[in-house]
């Protein structure tokens, strides 16, 4: 079949801004030498954790747009590992490293149907229909691993005045990041493609802290979180030291109890704190939140199933809850 209308993928250096959750026809796709085999156990490889990470993620990410822009095309292997230059042999290879799960599998999970399916799980969740009903400590990491301490009003109002902020630069599975943490715990944790740019940002934050360029034990604990496959049984517990309203940070924290794999509307949110006609600034809260991943706000998504927004970039949320849904 001839393929002459195939969008072109987006370059590697730029972020794709189309969503990445698409309706599933009844043909799966693709299956046009895609293995189906799953490998949940898979350790990422040393690619994952050097220089060659933000290349393998900008790869990944152009791949996943490619195929949502041409889904009912239903592109192959080949057509897919051509438009991000590599063999498709590499490609499968590195696509089941970083997903656990094959390029066929992984689409699965960002369709609206498992988006509807996981939004019935959150919802179960968050409102205590399923909590202590067989949940693994996986699917609860954020929630019994991740500790939130809101800044005293004094540290909020005068912009970090006496506090001493490490940061640093890091790998991971979803592009690199710039962290940071005040001696209490993490204070920011952010997407990035430009260093320079990520420390103003930062900088801008608490702009009379003190920086230092390291990297501490809480960063470390931290980080920990992507590439831990046991996670639940070997974290210290992370903690996050935050800049925010009273309402934010109850946001915030809110978010900690939708499971890995699961998701959320913003509704959800709002009636799980009480304040069931609040959708708008809990969207707002969620999209004012300091420390991507860690603080999962990229598991809420809109009610009918859309992936809605992220400022850290549409696919790479998309790419997030596939790589959580394969580990679930």
């Amino acid at each position: 079949m001839r393929r002459t209308h195939l969008k072109k993928a987006p370059p590697l250096n730029r972020q794709p801004d189309k969503a990445s959750i698409v309706q599933m026809p009844n043909d799966q796709m693709p299956n046009d030498q895609m293995p189906n085999a799953q490998m949940p156990n898979a350790q990422m490889s040393n690619e994952f954790g050097t220089g060659q990470n933000e290349l393998n993620f900008a790869r990944i990410e152009t791949a996943i747009a490619f195929i949502v822009d041409n889904f009912q095309d239903q592109p192959s292997l080949t057509e897919i590992a051509a438009v991000v230059d590599i063999s498709p042999f590499h490609f499968q290879r590195l696509f089941c490293e970083w997903a656990g799960v094959s390029p066929k599998k992984f689409l699965q999970y960002l369709s609206l149907e498992h988006a509807k399916a996981a939004l019935g799980t959150g919802r179960a969740t968050l409102l205590g229909a399923a909590f202590d009903s067989g949940l693994s400590g996986g699917g609860r990491l954020h929630d019994l691993f991740v500790a939130i301490e809101g800044m005293t009003p004094g540290q909020f109002k005068l912009h970090g005045a006496g506090l001493v902020i490490s940061y640093d630069f890091a790998a991971t599975p979803f592009g690199e990041v710039i962290i940071a943490a005040t001696p209490t715990g993490i204070c920011h944790l952010a997407f990035g493609t430009n260093r320079d740019a990520d420390f103003a940002s930062l900088r801008q934050k608490f702009p009379k802290a003190s920086f230092q360029h390291t990297t501490t034990r809480i960063q470390r604990c931290a980080l920990s979180i992507f590439h831990n496959e046991d996670r639940a049984k070997t974290l210290e517990q992370i903690k996050l030291h935050l800049k925010g309203s009273a309402f934010q940070l109850k946001i915030w924290q809110a978010l900690l109890k939708i499971p890995q794999g699961s998701l959320a509307t913003y509704g959800d949110i709002a009636e799980l704190i009480g304040q069931p006609n609040a959708s708008r600034a809990v969207g707002t809260a969620i999209a004012s939140n300091p420390v991507a991943f860690l603080i999962p706000c990229h598991r809420v998504i809109r009610k009918t199933g859309h992936i809605g927004g992220y400022k850290w970039g549409l696919n790479r949320k998309g790419a997030m809850i596939g790589w959580e849904a394969a580990r679930s």
